[in-house]
């Protein structure tokens, strides 16, 4: 059972192979049998445990302010993208995150697959109506695979719980790539949030990325974003 949340390492990409901002953005958590999501990550990945828990998320958001090697701006301006995502640790107990898909608009990203990273083609909206933020999206070339979901941001996380802490603090993406996993440094400063309450939700990501459908009262995170963003070169896990 892990309760202790990952501690990130302050400035630890000096020289960053993409800065960007996140924005607008959601996470959808669900709890999981943790044997369900770890036959689903490449081996040398354990799934991270809360109280026993695997966790998966579903996180839509905007990006925005996009540069390579944090300099050279890179269009479009702004741009929505949404992932699904999972906990992860290597058995030296280095935390991260793994990505089930990475939904895009932008086409440049798809260019990441040659890193191993799971990037899709898809059609994405972000609106805003009130206090109430909708999403939606749709995979190309993939028939029935999408989501819509509209969320209420509600009061502000004036102290982060463990839990609160263990999801939104990871400091490392997992990829694989030609038999090795490799892993890529991200960092920012910490997430303010909000809780967030559901107003409409239909998903098939989950099913899509071999996972049964999530219980029904998922943990709802609201945040107006993050940035900049800090995105080191990936690297293999030695």
């Amino acid at each position: 059972m892990t309760r202790t949340p990952p501690r990130g390492v302050p400035g630890s990409v000096a020289f960053p192979l993409l800065s960007v901002r996140w924005e607008r953005l959601t996470m959808v958590h669900w709890r999981y049998e943790a044997e369900v999501v770890q036959r689903l990550l490449p081996r040398g990945l354990l799934v991270d445990r809360f109280e026993d828990r695997a966790w998966v998320s579903l996180t839509p958001f905007m990006m925005s302010s996009v540069r390579g090697l944090g300099v050279v701006p890179l269009p479009p301006a702004a741009f929505p993208e949404t992932n699904l995502r999972t906990y992860v640790r290597l058995p030296d107990g280095r935390r991260g995150l793994w990505f089930f898909s990475l939904d895009v608009t932008a086409p440049y990203l798809l260019a990441g697959r040659a890193l191993g990273v799971r990037y899709r083609s898809a059609d994405l909206t972000v609106r805003e109506r009130g206090a109430d933020t909708f999403y939606g999206g749709r995979r190309r070339g993939a028939e029935g695979v999408g989501y819509r979901l509209g969320v209420r941001a509600g009061a502000p996380v004036e102290e982060k719980s463990p839990l609160d802490e263990w999801l939104t603090s990871r400091w490392v993406a997992f990829s694989r790539r030609a038999g090795l996993l490799w892993l890529t440094p991200v960092d920012h400063e910490p997430w303010a949030l909000r809780r967030g309450t559901v107003r409409e939700l239909e998903q098939t990501l989950t099913r899509s990325a071999g996972l049964p459908d999530p219980e029904p009262s998922p943990l709802v995170h609201v945040s107006p974003g993050v940035g900049p963003v800090r995105l080191g070169p990936p690297r293999p896990v030695l």
